[in-house]
């Protein structure tokens, strides 16, 4: 389980970017670079990271999914997921 610091600072990043993104697109459209430069760096869309919905964990995300594979094959053995089975042939 991650940090709930670091789970908190990723769902602060997550609502800048919300918040910034039409002006931000504005901004690019019309050329005026240096306004854009003034605008803080964690509402910029390339500063996200998916992380895992239930652990936090940042590495072998599944977009499909929204979680990591460790939790994803717990849950998929546990037959949590619909539509999921063990492959076997």
């Amino acid at each position: 389980m991650a940090r709930k610091a670091v789970i908190a600072r990723e769902h602060k990043r997550e609502r800048m970017v919300a918040k910034y993104a039409d002006l931000r697109k504005k901004l690019k459209e019309e050329g005026k670079w240096e306004e854009l430069d003034k605008l803080p760096r964690n509402g910029s869309k390339v500063r996200l990271h998916n992380r895992c919905k239930l652990t936090g964990r940042p590495k072998g995300y599944m977009r499909m999914f929204g979680i990591n594979r460790v939790t994803f094959r717990k849950m998929a053995l546990e037959g949590k997921i619909p539509g999921v089975t063990k492959a076997s042939w």
